[in-house]
């Protein structure tokens, strides 16, 4: 199922490459009046600031400036940084397992990664961190705010968060630990109908992803009419792994494009035969915890009309961003382009808009007295005519009672109510499709 694609790798839909020797067509000339003012103020700063800072220091925050005031995904990668970046799309890496961003100075949870300590203790995609083991998030710097939540595994960290619907910050405790993601995670919701939840995109996701449906094929007893597709709370990650995901769907046409000011940031991706659904139906889950990757995949396929996506809109990252390699050991994550959907459409700032709005809910069962009582209830009650023995359907008292494990449909309602939804969706199309 692997095919051979522009090496495009990272967390968030990173695009890595060395365009050291790429440059706009036209070389600007120097800001000489403005390299006279960085040097003044330089020299003052040197001389005057209460304290004696080293070269090194102020020229290292000078670059941090430039790139935290581009956009919240460009950054000035040292050693440390730029090491957990590779690492990350290996998905194995040490801390609390959760995306983060930047947004009015502090740091927003883009989504917690499931099976992680962040998730575990309940961290939820849209908290905002104000302090972080006491210090006060606002004046850092968001490679020095993940600093601060790395740590040697089995330490407490705690988290001040202000959450919507919260009147007043909550405090969450997480234990640091190794994280190791699995990407992938499939099974049979009923028989016929498979369930595929992806966390990350990692460069072996895609091939994951196959060998997955292969399973549900073979373990359904009957064959499969349908799958979801679960991208909720997903942050994003390998764009090779978005675009051969969404390709191993659907038999032909665009999936993505890129568009930048360097040539080599404009990348376009095509589809090859080959659907290993044979065109079933396909509902897919996305939130405002799925970003980046997830909305490639989701929006390709919702252009090509290939599958239903359900939920609430998406997070809404539509750009690229592109590794460039220093010396020492250092990097710079700078955005370069925007990707675009299929039918032309970028989602920067904006995320996929769902074909069904589901908000998630919690349902609680409402007894009605006339649920409790059925003919077979009544005293002296008329026989059937011997066609068989009528059953008493046995009174509930309570909402908790009502379900049963025999009926698995009313537990999912409760348990994930999207989820149930998009299911119900897959029963109605199995329907339509055989009508």
């Amino acid at each position: 199922m692997l095919k051979k694609y522009a090496a495009i790798t990272a967390l968030g839909c990173l695009l890595i490459s060395n365009l050291n020797h790429a440059t706009p067509q036209e070389q600007p000339t120097l800001p000489l009046n403005e390299i006279r003012t960085f040097v003044d103020i330089f020299d003052r700063i040197k001389k005057a600031y209460v304290e004696e800072v080293d070269d090194k220091t102020l020229l290292d925050n000078a670059i941090k400036g430039m790139l935290s005031e581009l956009d919240p995904h460009s950054a000035y990668l040292e050693p440390d940084a730029y090491s957990d970046l590779q690492i990350n799309t290996s998905g194995e890496f040490g801390g609390l397992g959760i995306e983060v961003g930047m947004e009015d100075g502090l740091v927003k949870v883009i989504s917690p990664i499931d099976d992680t300590p962040a998730k575990k203790a309940g961290i939820l995609a849209g908290d905002t961190i104000i302090k972080i083991d006491g210090k006060i998030v606002k004046g850092l710097s968001l490679n020095e705010a993940v600093d601060l939540m790395r740590g040697k595994p089995g330490t407490d960290i705690e988290l001040n968060i202000i959450r919507e619907g919260e009147a007043l910050p909550i405090t969450v405790v997480v234990t640091r630990d190794i994280i190791q993601v699995k990407s992938v995670k499939a099974k049979l919701i009923e028989p016929g109908f498979g369930y595929l939840r992806l966390t990350q995109f990692q460069l072996h996701t895609a091939e994951d992803v196959t060998k997955y449906i292969q399973k549900l094929k073979e373990e359904n007893e009957t064959p499969l009419d349908g799958l979801v597709l679960d991208l909720r709370n997903n942050p994003g990650g390998v764009l090779q792994a978005a675009v051969e995901i969404a390709d191993a769907f659907l038999e032909e046409g665009l999936l993505v494009y890129t568009q930048g000011r360097l040539p080599n940031s404009e990348l376009r991706f095509n589809a090859q035969p080959g659907d290993v659904l044979d065109g079933l139906p396909i509902v897919v889950l996305i939130n405002g915890g799925s970003a980046s990757a997830s909305e490639i995949v989701a929006g390709a396929l919702q252009d090509h009309k290939r599958a239903v996506i359900m939920g609430t809109p998406s997070f809404g990252k539509g750009s690229v961003q592109t590794v460039l390699p220093l010396h020492n050991e250092r990097a710079l994550k700078l955005t370069t382009a925007r990707y675009y959907t299929p039918s032309g459409r970028s989602i920067q700032a904006t995320g996929i808009t769902p074909d069904i709005h589901i908000d998630n809910a919690k349902l609680t069962r409402i007894e009605s007295i006339a649920d409790r009582y059925h003919e077979a209830d009544l005293r002296g009650h008329l026989s059937n005519g011997g066609k068989g023995k009528a059953k008493k359907k046995p009174a509930s008292s309570n909402a908790k009672n009502a379900g049963s494990d025999q009926n698995q449909e009313p537990n999912l309602a409760e348990s994930d109510y999207q989820l149930f939804q998009a299911l119900s969706l897959l029963k109605g199309l199995k329907v339509v499709n055989k009508g």
